[in-house]
């Protein structure tokens, strides 16, 4: 075990196992929490931070000035960082019933709902694929604001105009690359298993670690991050069953379970 002398329980299960948890820290500091929680010694990673879009959010906010307005049938989110963004855009701000919000999966749309916006729609596979299949099969073609991250995967925007839908995408905010100090990278070479909830995260916690420094137990939040995985080199150990921070940390309570012997190893 990591964690010399620690004895696992039904309350405790991930006692004795060290858990790296990748990401940007004011998105994963619960995530950090529910894992130590269940016994686990956690190694914050922070390789990325959310910062400003280029133009300061100008765009955002002329877009919210327009959602206040009505000129939006749907809002399609595809990240909490996205829906944080519009929240500060709209500044207490209500949106006309009228329109209804679209996430990318059940973790986004509590976002939404942890933001006092409707979720009307949230397909359980949490991909751009799936979101816009959802849309497109919704009814007719409706005018959307997309905030989202500089850099995307998958092409939402460009699946939902190719169905006539009036798609405005707006750059919401920008991920950049972080630098943990050397003890959380030393930790984290250390730890037992690793859990990513985003594709950046995977990114750059190889640019940090390296390939061979990366914990031998790989857990995502879901397709899209598990195929960043997969072409950085690493292998997945396990997806979220759910694409959420509760979903993650159930599934590597299952891993402790069946792979007991594994810590320390």
């Amino acid at each position: 075990m990591s964690v010399g002398g620690a004895a696992r329980s039904e309350d405790r299960p991930l006692a004795g196992w060290r858990v790296a948890v990748t990401g940007d820290t004011t998105r994963t500091s619960d995530l950090g929490r529910r894992v130590a929680g269940k016994g686990a010694e956690v190694v914050q990673l922070p390789v990325v931070a959310v910062v400003d879009p280029i133009d300061g959010g100008a765009r955002l906010r002329t877009a919210a000035d327009r959602l206040v307005a009505g000129e939006y049938d749907w809002v399609v989110v595809t990240s909490a960082n996205g829906v944080d963004r519009l929240r500060h855009a709209l500044v207490g701000r209500g949106v006309p019933s009228s329109v209804r919000f679209a996430a990318v999966g059940p973790s986004t749309g509590r976002a939404l709902d942890e933001a006092g916006l409707p979720c009307h729609l949230a397909p359980e596979a949490a991909t751009s694929d799936a979101l816009g299949e959802v849309l497109v099969s919704s009814g007719d073609p409706g005018r959307a604001l997309y905030p989202r991250a500089e850099r995307v995967r998958g092409g939402l925007a460009e699946r939902l105009r190719a169905a006539g839908w009036e798609t405005d995408d707006v750059v919401a905010y920008r991920t950049v690359g972080a630098d943990p100090d050397p003890a959380s990278r030393d930790a984290a070479r250390r730890a037992d298993a690793v859990l990513f909830t985003s594709g950046s995260a995977v990114e750059q916690t190889v640019g940090i670690l390296g390939v061979d420094g990366v914990p031998s137990v790989v857990v995502t939040i879901g397709p899209s991050t598990s195929s960043v995985v997969r072409a950085s080199g690493l292998e997945v150990t396990a997806e979220a069953r759910s694409h959420s921070a509760a979903g993650l940390v159930e599934t590597l309570i299952a891993l402790a379970l069946d792979r007991g012997d594994l810590a320390g190893s």
